[in-house]
């Protein structure tokens, strides 16, 4: 643009004979005339190209792209537009795995209702099938679809529990209670099922005074309730499950539940609280239970405002804390 202005001035000297300094003066003016005209025809026409490739991709909406002031600067475009992929790349990977986690759970449920609900198929088919004349095989067996209808009864409460506690509805009864008492009250109703494999259910010490802690008794004892179960169910046959309750800060307990069991792995550490999630598939299953335990647990101490830790090493066992708020 430059060139063809000084171009057409010289050509004016020439042939026209006309004065430098008007000459000067009209080489200025249209090369400064000539450049705002083609400026504002390439914004134009890069503006309506790239808010084409805007609109296409949803990247900016609309009204903030015309707030903004026009570029030619076709390094910010990349830049934006390489941010773009980059954002749907991870939105496509987090979707990616929402669906995986969808469909395992979808199985996972399927699984946990199927098998008992087949074998309370079984047993009432083979009553049906002429079991029934027979008494003591026809209680036998009633007691035993009895069992299976119990357990979906289980899933199912806990399902509907773990529902509430994903929405948020939760609707604690905060009182202040003594949680050395929780605790032994817990060891007083699961003492025959930790004597079935010969686990010893202590605490680290003798708790002669209470320790009052402010949080909803039913919800944290069925918290202690859920992680000694666990412990129960993956302990070493023999061993023990120790409840030990610190001091952390001057208004803070922590709560640790500690067994001397086979452990977790590291890898299965990070799931060990998602719904149905189990780390021995096949011997988790035989033990019983919901799947939802360690769900719950989470759910309702988050809901205090609390936090739960967990530590385990393999072949040494596993330990499972959490905090309550401390009060006098």
């Amino acid at each position: 643009m430059l060139f063809s202005a000084a171009f057409l001035a010289g050509m004016m000297y020439f042939f026209m004979e006309l004065r430098w300094d008007f000459i000067i003066i009209f080489g200025f003016s249209l090369y400064i005339f000539s450049f705002f005209v083609l400026q504002y025809r390439v914004e134009h026409f890069i503006y309506r190209r790239v808010k084409k490739i805007y609109d296409d991709v949803s990247l900016l909406e609309s009204s903030t792209f015309r707030n903004k002031a026009i570029t030619t600067d076709m390094a910010t475009l990349t830049r934006e537009v390489q941010k773009f992929a980059q954002d749907k790349k991870i939105e496509i990977e987090t979707l990616k795995i929402r669906e995986e986690y969808r469909r395992e759970f979808l199985g996972n449920v399927s699984h946990e209702l199927k098998t008992p609900l087949f074998t309370v198929q079984g047993y009432l088919l083979t009553l049906l099938d002429g079991a029934m004349a027979d008494k003591a095989l026809r209680k036998k067996y009633l007691q035993r679809a009895e069992k299976g209808v119990e357990r979906l009864i289980y899933i199912v409460q806990d399902l509907d529990m773990i529902t509430k506690l994903e929405v948020g509805d939760l609707n604690l009864n905060y009182t202040r209670f003594n949680i050395v008492e929780v605790v032994q009250n817990v060891f007083d109703l699961l003492e025959m099922k930790a004597d079935k494999k010969g686990i010893m259910l202590m605490f680290d010490m003798k708790y002669i005074k209470p320790i009052m802690v402010y949080a909803d008794r039913e919800k944290i004892q069925q918290v202690v309730t859920n992680l000694v179960v666990n412990s129960i169910k993956y302990g070493r046959e023999n061993g023990t499950t120790e409840v030990a309750i610190e001091d952390l800060i001057d208004n803070k307990i922590i709560v640790r539940v500690k067994d001397n069991g086979e452990g977790i792995e590291k890898k299965h550490i990070p799931r060990l609280f998602e719904r149905f999630y189990r780390v021995d598939k096949s011997g988790a299953r035989t033990e019983g239970g919901s799947g939802l335990g360690l769900s719950i647990v989470k759910h309702v101490v988050e809901g205090h405002d609390e936090k739960i830790y967990v530590e385990s090493k393999v072949g040494q066992g596993s330990e499972f804390s959490f905090t309550l708020e401390k009060t006098k």
